[in-house]
């Protein structure tokens, strides 16, 4: 069977999709898995063994020249002489519609009109999954498999993956404690001054914290003048950032996709939500904590004016951290 995953985008999204590559290759070891994706998320696929081929695509491009439309639209129709059986959007989006539906297939699998935000998409599928937008966003990928591809894969399933994410680096250093300081939107992003404040509270513990753009590098500078056991990683890419999060005793950070990466490597995490939903964005284990502000949240309209993120006290996140017990963990 020849199947053709479509999730574009975003880094989070990618991982909380990927995780159901393992249990497809086990009910279909003969399967070819090709999986299309905005050409910036590439590294976080490349190195998987479950994956046969990484297509890249740049629609994101199209934002700022409109005439790019029709060097994509070409390279995308090329894809149909790979004669997919069936092609998967686990993007639920229009724009992953119609790049599944110029791909072909025998069968285009997707979500159900009143499943996704934008509903249209669901006119260009052959068949559909019914699972509410409001659940657990790796709950609607399992249930999109399922359907699919006639599988069975159970909570207990996921809850008992294998780590899913593969670098082709091996020079990170053990730490204790990994910072992720960033995130798409600002409401999402965790104050300089009390990540600071809790590496304080954590000062018999090695910190390090990651970066990616010139507001993290200040943040995690800022954060290393202010506290002894905190140190500034040099910038990575998406390969070299797996890695180090697979060397680390814990991850802290928001609800951004290099903290999604430490629950699919199995690594211990605390992830700090304000203005999105903890239930619906990441899976509670006994080793992924999440820590919540106090407001309250629709999924279907986010408040972009909510910064509560900002009003959660680093005793709350702190009171979760025991690197004692997590360094026990078997992470593979």
């Amino acid at each position: 069977m020849k199947i053709c995953i479509v999730k574009l985008s975003a880094l989070g999204d990618i991982i909380h999709s990927m995780v159901v590559l393992q249990f497809i290759k086990q009910k279909y070891p003969n399967s070819t898995i090709d999986w299309v994706v905005e050409g910036v998320f590439e590294d976080i696929l490349k190195n998987n063994p479950h994956v046969d081929n990484i297509i890249t695509v740049n629609l994101k491009s199209i934002k700022k020249d409109k005439f790019k439309i029709f060097h994509e639209l070409r390279n995308i129709r090329k894809l149909h002489k790979n004669n997919y059986d069936i092609v998967i959007d686990a993007q639920g989006l229009l724009k992953s519609a119609i790049v599944s539906r110029l791909i072909s297939a025998k069968t285009i699998f997707g979500f159900s009109k009143d499943s996704i935000r934008e509903g249209i998409a669901s006119l260009f599928y052959t068949k559909t999954a019914s699972i509410a937008y409001d659940k657990n966003v790796i709950d609607r990928n399992v249930t999109l498999i399922n359907k699919s591809l006639d599988m069975d894969v159970s909570k207990d399933d996921i809850l008992g993956k294998k780590p899913f994410l593969y670098s082709s680096f091996s020079n990170s250093n053990a730490t204790d404690i990994l910072y992720v300081l960033g995130a798409s939107r600002e409401n999402k992003i965790y104050p300089k001054e009390k990540f600071a404040e809790l590496a304080t509270r954590l000062k018999e513990y090695k910190i390090e914290a990651v970066w990616a753009n010139d507001y993290e590098k200040d943040a995690a500078d800022y954060i290393a003048s202010k506290c002894e056991n905190v140190d500034v990683c040099p910038k990575m890419s998406l390969d070299e950032l797996k890695d180090k999060i697979v060397n680390s005793s814990l991850v802290i950070g928001g609800d951004t996709g290099p903290t999604h990466m430490a629950w699919g490597l199995n690594v211990p995490s605390i992830t700090i939500f304000g203005n999105t939903p903890e239930y619906r964005n990441t899976y509670i284990t006994d080793i992924n904590k999440v820590v919540k502000s106090d407001s309250k949240v629709n999924p279907l309209k986010l408040d972009k004016n909510d910064f509560s993120i900002r009003d959660i006290d680093p005793i709350e996140i702190s009171s979760l951290v025991s690197i004692s017990n997590l360094k026990n963990i078997n992470k593979g």
